[in-house]
């Protein structure tokens, strides 16, 4: 009998230190299961709170990264756009250059009293020239002015879209 009552006692001193235990583990304060249920409530709102937050986070970047991508592209279109104008510009002064220079050749041969027809052929050849080049050159202007009233149309088109 007495190895029962020792192990009743050491039962009991195990369940004293078990329950000393789970009110040390108790959240200080939250001793009534109320309150335990409220925070942890509480806990879950703000795990959903945070999860949406990472959510709009992961939104946010897809977005800046599609804006970033389309903004190197019409970067890269521009640029393009660019050194095609800065050629048809520079076609444009040579050509220029080529008429002042038979016209001075040209002027000289007529206050000379020397009338050439082979510089008046270079003449109105290099003038040809220069009409071509100025062409092309508002061509390759107007192509730009209208590639970009085709990305506005473009754009307000799906504005329109995405607000119907």
């Amino acid at each position: 009998m007495s190895d029962i009552s020792e192990l009743e006692t050491r039962i009991t001193t195990a369940l004293e230190r078990i329950s000393a235990g789970l009110g040390a583990l108790a959240p200080a304060g939250a001793s009534e299961p109320g309150e335990v249920a409220a925070l942890t409530a509480a806990l879950e709102e703000e795990r959903t709170v945070n999860a949406q937050l990472e959510e709009r986070v992961k939104a946010i970047k897809e977005k800046q990264d599609s804006t970033v991508e389309t903004l190197v592209g019409e970067v890269d279109r521009l640029r393009l756009l660019l050194e095609t104008e800065e050629r048809s510009l520079a076609k444009l002064r040579q050509v220029n250059e080529d008429l002042r220079s038979n016209n001075d050749a040209l002027r000289q041969a007529v206050s000379q009293g020397v009338a050439e027809p082979h510089l008046i052929n270079k003449s109105m050849m290099a003038e040809l020239e220069g009409l071509r080049a100025a062409q092309n050159a508002d061509r390759v202007e107007l192509d730009a002015v209208l590639g970009e009233l085709t990305g506005l149309i473009s754009d307000a088109h799906a504005k329109e879209s995405a607000d119907a």
